[in-house]
């Protein structure tokens, strides 16, 4: 990892698709064995961060869905209740 990829270890990633792009970089690069260990440490640590990033990206849209479904659900069942 170069100097200014282990400056952007402490940034927070722009969107879920670019923690997600992030991440998979850091996977190839690991995968292909050709970093330090104090480099495998720094992309671990990184992936890390992404990773929980991601996850609660997709728990806060998974909520977003459970509301909508919730609030056409009882639109759907106060219509068909007045028929």
């Amino acid at each position: 990892m170069t100097k200014s990829t282990k400056h952007a270890v402490s940034s927070q990633p722009e969107s879920f698709e670019a923690a997600s792009a992030e991440l998979e970089k850091i996977v190839v690069a690991m995968e292909a064995g050709q970093m330090s260990l104090e480099d495998s440490l720094s992309a671990y640590q990184r992936g890390a961060e992404l990773l929980q990033y991601c996850q609660n990206k997709l728990q806060g849209a998974q909520q977003q869905v459970r509301v909508l479904e919730a609030g056409l659900l009882k639109d759907f069942t106060g219509s068909d209740n007045e028929r």
